[in-house]
């Protein structure tokens, strides 16, 4: 399960490290499944509770602007704290998961139960200023989980299949997202007061996810022998016999916040680290785009919470393929790709082409940005990040995404304010394109461990 040292298997490698690359890599004879059980798991909560927060997501712009009477600038400032607020706590999410010794789980949890809290506080929130503190508490739940859960799903494949591993996790949570906006059209069409019964049914389905987090996702690896294995482990592939994560070894110093922003003096992952940040500074929220496909096409309101539904589809379709492409043909060539999908939605978006075909158009190139992105950049970044800092790594770069996103959307919100839509979208397009050739010529460098390498 873990990235082994390149000298294990040899007499002068640790037992611990020959005990972390017998984990990692399947008996000869075995054959060993192509995703964890774990992955799984944790791709079934993501299901349910993006059921939930897509509920929300598809209705919350169309409620705002048009039910609450906000303009483009106030929207792009809730819309930056929805999208961005979860980076001043990701950092803290994955450092307490690594110094408590590989309780993942269980920071993960607080998250997932902090954003449930916050649902039905919207049925009480009127104004901006409430409305943006209960955001941004449920944003600091998603901030305290994401690390955590994409660790476990990091730590539960081999480096060969790590992209297909997230590309499967990707594609159950974008399930939910699938879901999520449909029920929420469901309840429009059917209730009277419909933003409010969306808000309710969100929170009971995001309670719902905890609970399968905490009743079917492995937690610790709890008790371990002298070697580092947990207690009972298979004496050759280190497993347990239950379905839990291997420990880390009994004396593996504890996890430090200045070894965990030591992590950027690695240079694969900074470079990551920066392309992530550049690229975030141009990619236009969900929410923006969906409210330009509505103007461009004179959408009725109460069709509008269907418009992710196309974003999701194409995501759910293309995760897994697209993460098995970046296992073979390198991480980083997919990843960019990617963004040439999205340059080219913006594209489609400024022409002069209307109807359902163009709308259909944007939302596939959408959803394929995703696909080639999300999952396929913790693949990558995984791949330069020791296991008992894999949380905090992957913050790092989760965060300065993050915080790029979060100034984008304030900056596409006032552009939109001060010249309108079509001129701050020409603006992203053109700063997507620049950031795109300065990240293809900083191109993460191959890392040192053959079996990891990101190209």
């Amino acid at each position: 399960m873990y990235v082994a040292d390149s000298r294990a298997g040899t007499p002068e490698a640790p037992a611990a490290a020959r005990s972390a690359d017998c984990a990692a890599r399947p008996l000869a004879g075995r054959r060993s499944p192509a995703v964890a059980p774990t992955v799984l798991a944790l791709g079934a909560v993501s299901l349910i509770t993006d059921v939930s927060s897509e509920m929300v997501t598809a209705v919350l712009p169309l409620y705002l602007v048009a039910g609450l009477g906000l303009s483009p600038l106030g929207f792009g400032l809730l819309d930056g704290i929805y999208n961005g607020f979860s980076a001043l706590v990701r950092l803290v999410g994955g450092h307490l998961a690594d110094r408590g010794g590989g309780r993942h789980k269980w920071v993960a949890g607080a998250g997932y139960a902090l954003s449930a809290a916050c649902k039905p506080l919207l049925l009480v929130a009127q104004t901006l200023t409430p409305i943006g503190l209960i955001l941004a508490a449920d944003r600091t739940g998603k901030g305290l989980r994401t690390a955590p859960r994409d660790a476990l799903i990091s730590l539960s494949s081999t480096p060969e299949n790590r992209g297909r591993a997230f590309g499967v996790h990707r594609a159950m949570d974008t399930a939910g997202a699938l879901l999520g906006p449909l029920v929420a059209f469901l309840i429009l069409r059917a209730t009277v007061d419909g933003y409010d019964a969306v808000f309710t049914v969100s929170f009971c389905v995001a309670v719902v996810g905890v609970l399968v987090l905490v009743l079917f996702v492995p937690g610790g690896a709890g008790r371990r022998d002298g070697t580092g294995r947990p207690t009972g482990a298979d004496p050759d592939t280190g497993r347990a016999g239950a379905p839990a994560l291997p420990a880390l070894p009994a004396r593996a110093p504890r996890p430090t916040l200045r070894a965990a922003l030591a992590l950027l003096h690695r240079p694969e992952l900074r470079r990551i680290t920066v392309c992530a940040l550049l690229l975030g500074l141009a990619t236009v929220s969900d929410s923006f785009v969906f409210l330009l496909l509505q103007r461009r096409l004179g959408v009725p309101d109460r069709w509008f919470a269907l418009l992710p539904l196309g974003t999701a589809a194409a995501f759910l379709l293309l995760a897994v393929p697209l993460g098995r492409l970046a296992d073979r043909a390198g991480r980083w060539r997919v990843f960019l790709g990617g963004h040439g999908a999205l340059l080219l939605a913006y594209a489609l978006l400024l022409s002069s082409w209307q109807g359902s075909a163009a709308a259909g158009a944007v939302l596939l190139l959408h959803g394929g940005f995703y696909a080639a992105t999300d999952g396929v950049l913790m693949a990558a970044a995984s791949d330069g990040v020791p296991r008992e800092l894999r949380s905090s790594g992957l913050a790092l770069v989760q965060t300065g995404q993050a915080l790029a996103r979060f100034a984008c959307s304030l900056g596409f919100g006032a552009a939109w304010t001060a010249w309108g839509d079509r001129t701050a979208l020409t603006a992203s397009a053109v700063l997507l394109a620049l950031c795109a050739v300065f990240a293809l010529r900083l191109r993460p460098i191959r890392p040192t461990t053959p079996s990891e390498g990101l190209l």
